[in-house]
């Protein structure tokens, strides 16, 4: 059980686990649509930018590219930059491809792209790569005081 299941079991809140078979490198939210038969934008990748020595979590559909712009503006800051891969497993306690936005090391300031409040629930990561966590958008920004914002990018 990873520390973002444990979590959410403690405090009582409503989700669901999928578990998949993962075995690639790289585009792992797009292999967890296909593995699990959802729709991409049902399916949401966590990333972390940084300002400076602040680290910030974004989630948005696998099917979206993030907007740096329009995530810094979200987070009231001038601009922001992606994380190195290494830095993000360091501040998360997750591996890449399986950073849960629930249970980090540290509570970080989150986005959330608003196209998750037009579904009825949505994918995260779990906390590990082949294990994705089903939740109501609303129970996420409540358990994690995420700003939605308009975040994404449609991919071309």
């Amino acid at each position: 059980m990873t520390p973002a299941i444990r979590y959410l079991k403690h405090i009582g809140s409503e989700f669901k686990v999928h578990t998949y078979e993962c075995n690639v490198n790289d585009d792992f939210g797009k292999h967890c649509a296909q593995q699990l038969g959802m729709d991409e934008e049902k399916v949401f990748k966590t990333l972390l930018l940084q300002h400076e020595k602040h680290a910030i979590t974004a989630i948005i559909p696998v099917n979206m590219r993030l907007s740096l712009k329009a995530s810094a503006r979200a987070a009231h800051l001038k601009q922001l930059a992606m994380m190195l891969p290494t830095e993000a497993e360091r501040v998360t306690g997750y591996k890449v491809g399986g950073i849960s936005p629930f249970a980090q090391k540290r509570i970080l300031p989150t986005l959330l792209d608003e196209s998750a409040l037009y579904l009825d629930s949505i994918l995260v990561s779990g906390g590990k790569r082949g294990i994705s966590i089903e939740i109501k958008p609303l129970e996420l920004v409540r358990l994690l005081n995420a700003t939605v914002s308009d975040i994404g990018e449609k991919r071309l």
